[in-house]
């Protein structure tokens, strides 16, 4: 159903006949007479009755001419937003926790000061979990973290991360007890790695569902986990554990934003206000 057949259609009702809408779109009468009746075979139902000399609507017709109304405006409103430049709509974004609990939020407020008409619903979780959300379209966009698999997505690397290994006050730091987050994250990956290269695995692994969580437990003796500097300034028991360096190849991680095909204007926007990285983005 394209919005030209129901332009010519609404525009018969409104003026009464076929004649006036002819002179009205510019066309001669017999192509306005075969666009309906075209409509009509396509559609399986009369759209109008004669009655006399004048066309009357059908059931079918009254039907359709509220739906008519409904997009023929709908469509009116996108190109007069399209025109005056405005940026307004949803967008849906995906997020590891670092990047949204220490990173985002201020500039989520800038974007919201500046495009107020975008509303943004933002979820969590692990890169993995991120991908395949945006593999599913339920996300526009999604921020995640080294390591992980591009595939034919585009990416900025925007946030530049410093990984620290944590554990309880005195212990040391090559606990065998991983605390992370569940399968798909790239923090848990790189500590899980870096194990297995020391000569080392885990004899279990507890899964938390907040960087809140993994702090308190590894405060608690529990064991040891990776987490950004940044997050574990801010982490509400942050100064209950140890701090241990990293490796130089393992201290850095980039986190990236990464899309699929063309970004919509509301996602072009809030990527102008982003900080874009020289470095090349992860395969």
């Amino acid at each position: 159903m394209n919005l030209d057949d129901l332009h010519i259609f609404r525009c018969v009702v409104r003026e009464g006949g076929v004649t006036r809408a002819a002179d009205l779109l510019h066309r001669v009468p017999s192509n306005v007479t075969t666009r309906i009746k075209q409509f009509e075979e396509r559609l399986g139902v009369a759209l109008f009755r004669r009655q006399g000399r004048h066309l009357v609507l059908t059931e079918a017709g009254r039907t359709l001419l509220g739906h008519a109304e409904k997009l023929l405006r709908m469509a009116d409103q996108a190109e007069q937003e399209l025109r005056s430049g405005l940026v307004r709509g949803v967008l849906r974004l995906g997020s590891v926790e670092s990047a949204a609990g220490a990173r985002l939020p201020p500039i989520l407020s800038a974007f919201h000061a500046r495009f107020p008409d975008v509303t943004i619903e933002l979820q969590t979780g692990t890169t993995q979990a991120m991908l395949r959300q945006l593999g599913r379209f339920e996300i526009e966009a999604a921020f995640v973290s080294e390591p992980y698999e591009g595939g034919g997505l585009s990416a900025w690397a925007v946030f530049e991360e410093e990984l620290v290994l944590i554990t309880g006050q005195g212990a040391r730091p090559h606990g065998r007890t991983v605390v992370a987050f569940p399968h798909g994250c790239s923090y848990r990956q790189r500590l899980i790695e870096w194990m297995a290269e020391e000569g080392l695995s885990p004899e279990r692994i507890l899964e938390m569902s907040s960087y809140h969580a993994i702090v308190a437990c590894v405060a608690a003796g529990t064991g040891a986990a990776i987490v950004p500097a940044g997050v574990l300034d801010l982490a509400v028991m942050g100064t209950a554990v140890a701090r241990h360096p990293l490796p130089p190849r393992l201290r850095a991680s980039r986190t990236h934003l990464v899309w699929a095909g063309e970004a919509s204007p509301p996602l072009a926007s809030l990527m102008a206000m982003l900080p874009r990285l020289e470095t090349a983005p992860a395969a």
